[in-house]
């Protein structure tokens, strides 16, 4: 009986991280069946968020969500071909103006969330900027924020984002305008080792310069840096497709907990009316930035909200709007607010005398 019982101890974490694949896999099955929007993504994540909150003892895959975001990132990746990189390359102010505009929305929204919260400077900056969680979290300790409240509040962004935008678009009716094409339109089993491989690789290159989002830029440099010469290895399987969105929905879900809600309730509340304000302000750059544009609305609605990378992106994929040039906005917003936050923050805070101390 010892080696049964000691079997059985050493297999019991896992119990939580299986029960929450079960959940997921019947949430996003379900939420197919029913014709919902981004179903193998929201199921899951409504689901999972909903028993974490009442107490469930679920937990994400290791490593779950960086694997969907290899799944997706290397799906998206397929669609940058040589015709449209050049009309991309035709866009390049509309792609500007829509990540100089994502500094405009998260100095909005910090002020926001200053004022509802009541919460020191560099907390309200960067909990409210619409970029990467972990990025925004690691920038703010250096400057004295709270990185637990700021991974809350990106963490109901993004659920907010998600929940909001593609049922929103759906809606309206926005599905099927989408002219771009990925290059491999069918799974060769040759081929697909390789766009493994090259996938990876993208990863690897991306993860060792320490850019954040590796897990979806990566794959999406590798397959695209392909896909641009006109090679064609294969297409991913739409398990694989299916699947990552399943593992990215169920870590988000995984994020809520009872403590959630009960600890600083007005600082979540602050994070909520900030989240609303950055998806209303991104819907109004979208609208200013048709002027320049012959993209339809609902694909420029898309790469200007205040989402995550792979959720936005998967989010065009499905709906068939302008995938690439969604994919090229929110990579190059992240990028943007990665880099200039710092001094964004500095600025914003000089003439106050309160730039905190950076470490």
């Amino acid at each position: 009986m010892f080696p049964i019982a000691k079997f059985g101890r050493q297999w019991r974490p896992l119990a939580p991280v299986c029960l929450t694949l079960a959940v997921a896999l019947l949430a996003g099955g379900l939420a197919s069946r029913l014709g919902l929007p981004l179903p193998w993504m929201l199921g899951p994540l409504f689901v999972v968020a909903g028993l974490r909150v009442r107490g469930a003892a679920l937990a994400p895959l290791p490593g779950g969500r960086q694997a969907g975001q290899w799944a997706i990132g290397t799906a998206l990746g397929l669609y940058f071909t040589p015709d449209v990189l050049r009309l991309i390359s035709e866009q390049w102010l509309l792609v500007v103006a829509l990540a100089g505009g994502s500094l405009l929305v998260g100095l909005c929204c910090a002020r926001l969330t200053g004022r509802i919260a009541g919460c020191d400077r560099p907390t309200a900056f960067f909990a409210s900027l619409p970029g990467g969680a972990s990025e925004m979290a690691v920038l703010a300790e250096r400057f004295g924020g709270a990185v637990d409240r700021i991974a809350a509040a990106h963490a109901i962004r993004v659920m907010l984002v998600v929940a909001v935008v593609p049922v929103g678009l759906t809606l309206v009716g926005a599905h099927g305008v989408d002219h771009y094409l990925p290059l491999a339109t069918r799974v060769d089993p040759l081929g697909l080792p390789l766009l493994v491989a090259v996938s990876l690789a993208g990863t690897a290159v991306l993860a060792s310069a320490r850019i954040g989002n590796a897990w979806v830029l990566g794959p999406l440099l590798g397959a695209g840096a392909v896909t641009a010469f006109g090679v064609e290895l294969s297409m991913l399987p739409q398990w694989a497709v299916n699947g990552g969105q399943m593992l990215i929905g169920s870590a988000l879900g995984c994020r809520f907990a009872p403590a959630f809600f009960r600890d600083a309730p007005r600082f979540l509340v602050a994070a909520l009316a900030s989240a609303l304000l950055g998806v209303v302000l991104s819907t109004l750059l979208a609208l200013a930035a048709s002027s320049i544009s012959p993209a339809p609305l609902a694909t420029l609605v898309l790469a200007a909200a205040p989402g995550g990378v792979a959720e936005m992106c998967i989010t065009a994929k499905v709906l068939q709007l302008g995938v690439p040039l969604v994919t090229v906005c929110h990579a190059l917003r992240v990028i943007v607010l990665t880099v200039t936050a710092p001094a964004l923050y500095r600025l914003s805070t000089r003439n106050r005398g309160e730039a905190g101390t950076s470490r």
